[in-house]
């Protein structure tokens, strides 16, 4: 019997970003090393739908709508240095040897070159349906829409986000892939 094609949908687990980098129009998209989302608290897929209507002879003739853009909106609780580079640009450098090592991510208007990358988050074990089963949800290119939510907040934790755009890849026309698995998988 096949897998039923619906499931709640409960938690989230883990999300990584894998940079993006060729996108061939006859082959198949290649990604860089999967970088972890620290914290993920939230993955939300929206989008926009364009729809024209044709008029004539004072009535409603047809209707035609067309996606226009699908989005992600991100939160996550721990910033991640790699996470910015690979969405955002710049570099990180490490210096210093115990007690006084540094890591410092860096911006200049030369490296900020908004990078495409692929975000895949996944569900928690038994949060679908199907009993040891999961969910992932993966977007296949996406850009950075707007600077990334960093910063701190008095007397409380700083929630980082970002919100981004979605492409259909040049190689196979993918936009978005949700996969309902009978058994949980790690994302690779």
């Amino acid at each position: 019997m096949p897998l039923q094609r619906f499931t709640k949908v409960y938690g989230i687990k883990d999300a990584k970003i894998s940079p993006l980098t060729s996108d061939p129009a006859s082959g198949s998209p290649v990604y860089g090393t999967a970088i972890d989302v620290p914290g993920i608290k939230s993955y939300e897929v929206s989008g926009d739908v364009e729809v024209k209507t044709l008029r004539g002879d004072n009535t409603k003739l047809a209707t035609n709508s067309s996606i226009s853009n699908i989005q992600v909106s991100v939160s996550h609780a721990k910033i991640s240095l790699d996470v910015l580079v690979a969405i955002l640009g710049g570099a990180v450098t490490d210096s210093g040897t115990t007690p006084a090592q540094k890591s410092v991510w860096d911006l200049t208007g030369d490296t900020a070159t908004m990078p495409p990358f692929k975000l895949e988050g996944v569900t928690p074990a038994n949060a679908v349906d199907v009993v040891g089963g999961d969910l992932h949800v993966v977007l296949h290119k996406l850009t950075l829409s707007g600077f990334p939510d960093l910063g701190f907040a008095e007397e409380d934790y700083r929630i980082a986000s970002f919100t981004a755009d979605a492409d259909p890849l040049t190689s196979n026309g993918k936009w978005i892939s949700i996969t309902l698995n009978e058994t949980a998988a790690a994302i690779v």
